[in-house]
């Protein structure tokens, strides 16, 4: 089994992974995706849907087995959370 190595200083993997996200995949998501994960590669722009993370990586890396990965949990700000209540974006105050 190959580990993959990231190819990108975390800050541009962090900036291509959110461009990709904002500009190709948001617009396609429903209310229903809402919670799901979206494994993105930051290369190709290939990217698969889920409601578990491993899941949609797994996919991911059977399409494109060298995918960098960004992941994001749609409707959150962050794809994880440690504690406290979990809100969505819907939710957040403007």
């Amino acid at each position: 089994m190959t580990t993959l190595q990231p190819r990108y200083s975390p800050t541009e993997f962090s900036q291509r992974g959110t461009a990709i996200y904002e500009s190709k995949v948001r617009s396609l998501l429903t209310a229903q995706d809402m919670g799901k994960f979206v494994a993105i590669d930051i290369e190709t722009e290939t990217w698969e849907l889920d409601v578990d993370d491993y899941t949609a990586t797994e996919r991911l890396l059977q399409r494109m087995p060298d995918a960098q990965i960004w992941l994001v949990s749609v409707g959150s700000r962050a794809t994880y959370r440690i504690g406290g209540a979990r809100r969505s974006l819907g939710e957040m105050p403007q």
